[in-house]
């Protein structure tokens, strides 16, 4: 019998509602499973502290335990759809493997607990490795502008051409808004660093068993004491760990569409090299920026898997309901297209190179047309007569030296554009 729950007077499980309700989760908890053992182990040790288990039967479960996670590390530990999820499948080869001590490491747990566990140290190592993946974007970008900080840019509003900018300013506008969205990464991972394990399915269980010592033993910075909110929190805290992705993804989606408009040969301001571009398939002379597009995509992706989980956990009465199965997959989803984007998005951002003759040419003197009426300002004339005289006098502007141009115009929109000592890059999430 694979059903934990089932027992031999149960009527048979109809096999449409097994699969109807069973759906992916099998197949999904394949990634959880290696942090339902974590969680297990650390269970076991509190078991033993209870002397719920003895010395011998603790050696025996945790010896059972690592052997699931060699056999998952080989491929060849599978959860099959009867299993429901990896829960039932740890405890059923606990129990074919030890027999009736197989059968106590359940104590003291709900599944619901454990799934809660397994996915909070889930989304902690993926936290940690989107954090990796935003350092290095960081890097790329700080690098950019070190590299290329005064050459010309032109500034947009509107979509037209508005300022006089540099791709340093450009590229550490990124880098600022990177590290900013750093920041709510690091939130969502402390919100998610708590643990659950205890609350079983809600409402606790009678026995003294050490929250303390697990959350010790996983690594949690905290423990969360209450045990209908540890309960309540799921879908929250998945919600927010999307809602974080969201904010990256936007940042990404921006620089996608401007990398995509900027490399067209109307504007040719930065050279995409061929390897990171596809073909056509009747167009012989095309190469096609689809990983941009791709990325831009993605933003909506993940908008909607935030959607998704809010809007299935948003009206739930407070315990346990089954309906948050279905955050598991967003969740998944979410962290690993994130993660992907940012690593792409970092190897074809170290690879682009401006094309500095157009951007040069691109400094055309209407650009300068604030930057003359400020210069009138500041020998007495009010603004708004300053800017009359210079809008009539447009087609009398000139462009003078680029790149002395470039350094008066930003140096006068505060400090931190041009002096690039001021950024520094985010230390990885520990």
């Amino acid at each position: 019998m694979s059903k934990i729950w089932q027992s031999k007077s149960d009527t048979s499980l109809h096999p449409l509602v097994e699969h109807y309700t069973v759906g992916n989760d099998y197949i999904l908890d394949m990634r959880l499973l290696p942090y339902d053992v974590e969680a297990s182990l650390a269970h076991a040790q509190a078991l033993f502290k209870l002397k719920i288990l003895t010395k011998t039967e603790l050696t025996k479960l945790s010896g059972g335990l690592k052997e699931i996670l060699k056999l998952h590390a080989a491929g060849k530990f599978i959860i099959k759809l009867e299993d429901e999820d990896c829960h039932t499948a740890i405890e059923n080869y606990l129990i074919a493997k030890l027999g009736p001590m197989g059968k106590k490491i359940h104590t003291g747990r709900s599944r619901n607990d454990q799934v809660l566990v397994a996915t909070r140290l889930y989304a902690r190592k993926k936290i940690k490795q989107v954090a990796e993946e935003m350092i290095k974007l960081e890097k790329v970008f700080l690098n950019f502008a070190k590299k290329y900080q005064f050459i010309p840019m032109p500034g947009y509003t509107h979509t037209r051409r508005a300022m006089p900018s540099s791709i340093g300013h450009w590229a550490t506008s990124y880098f600022e808004e990177l590290t900013n969205d750093f920041q709510l990464l690091q939130s969502a991972y402390t919100l998610n660093d708590q643990n659950p394990l205890g609350a079983a399915a809600g409402f606790g269980v009678n026995l003294n068993l050490d929250r303390r010592l697990t959350t010790k033993l996983l690594k949690f910075k905290r423990t969360q004491i209450n045990s209908i909110y540890a309960v309540n929190s799921r879908g929250k805290t998945e919600s927010y760990i999307l809602a974080v992705c969201t904010q990256i993804m936007m940042t990404l989606g921006r620089l996608a569409n401007e990398m995509i408009w900027f490399t067209t040969p109307e504007f040719n301001y930065f050279n995409l090299p061929w390897s990171f571009t596809t073909g056509s398939s009747i167009m012989p002379q095309k190469r096609n920026p689809d990983v941009f597009e791709i990325i831009r995509s993605n933003v909506n992706v993940i908008v909607a898997l935030q959607t998704q989980v809010k809007d299935i956990t948003k009206n739930l009465i407070s315990g346990y309901n089954r309906d948050t199965q279905l955050t598991k997959e967003p969740l998944i989803k979410g962290l690993g297209i994130t993660r992907r984007s940012l690593e792409i998005a970092a190897l074809v951002m170290s690879g682009i190179t401006p094309n500095k003759e157009v951007l040069m040419k691109s400094l055309t003197p209407e650009l300068f047309a604030n930057h003359e009426a400020n210069k009138l300002v500041m020998q007495g004339v009010p603004f708004r007569d300053a800017y009359q005289r210079v809008k009539e006098n447009l087609d009398k502007l000139t462009v003078p030296d680029p790149v002395k141009a470039i350094k008066e115009v930003i140096s006068l929109g505060g400090p931190g554009n041009l002096n690039l000592k001021g950024y520094k890059v985010d230390k990885q999430i520990k």
